[in-house]
């Protein structure tokens, strides 16, 4: 991790963040930074806490572990009954970048169509794990669609 300290994020404070507790800082950020597209908005080196953020507004933060803040024990796969949801405009350049890196695909890439309303949104998805085994489901929107046999009364 460089010493940079860095600049508020470019699309300003999201309103709510997630600080991923990670036991090696420089192994998580290479994942969220090169597979996932995030970039530092800045970071505070001494505390291992890197805040990263994308061009579409997502930010997460990272810091290593420290036994601050940690409830309960840290056993892996940290993140056990969390998913997050990170949505590209250009899913073939994340899986790219997953196979460059050998990187286990916990499920997918596959494509879905689900029932919201009157009508049925579809994306293509993968899910994969961070070094930390955090499961982060990538995906790119397909468009929209009337279902074939409406069941929509």
């Amino acid at each position: 991790m460089s010493s940079g300290i860095g600049h508020a994020p470019a699309s300003g404070w999201a309103s709510f963040v997630t600080e991923l507790h990670v036991g090696d800082i420089d192994a998580s950020l290479s994942f969220w930074r090169d597979v996932l597209a995030f970039s530092v908005a800045y970071q505070r080196p001494t505390e291992r806490f890197v805040y990263l953020e994308r061009t579409d507004g997502s930010q997460i933060m990272l810091c290593e572990q420290n036994g601050r803040f940690e409830t309960g024990a840290m056993d892996r796969p940290l993140g056990r009954g969390v998913m997050f949801q990170l949505y590209v405009d250009d899913l073939d350049a994340v899986l790219e970048r997953v196979a460059a890196r050998a990187l286990t695909i916990y499920l997918g890439p596959r494509e879905i169509w689900r029932a919201v309303g009157a009508l049925e949104f579809g994306q293509r998805e993968v899910f994969v794990q961070d070094p930390d085994g955090y499961l982060v489901m990538v995906a790119q929107n397909s468009g929209t669609r009337v279902p074939a046999e409406s069941t929509i009364l």
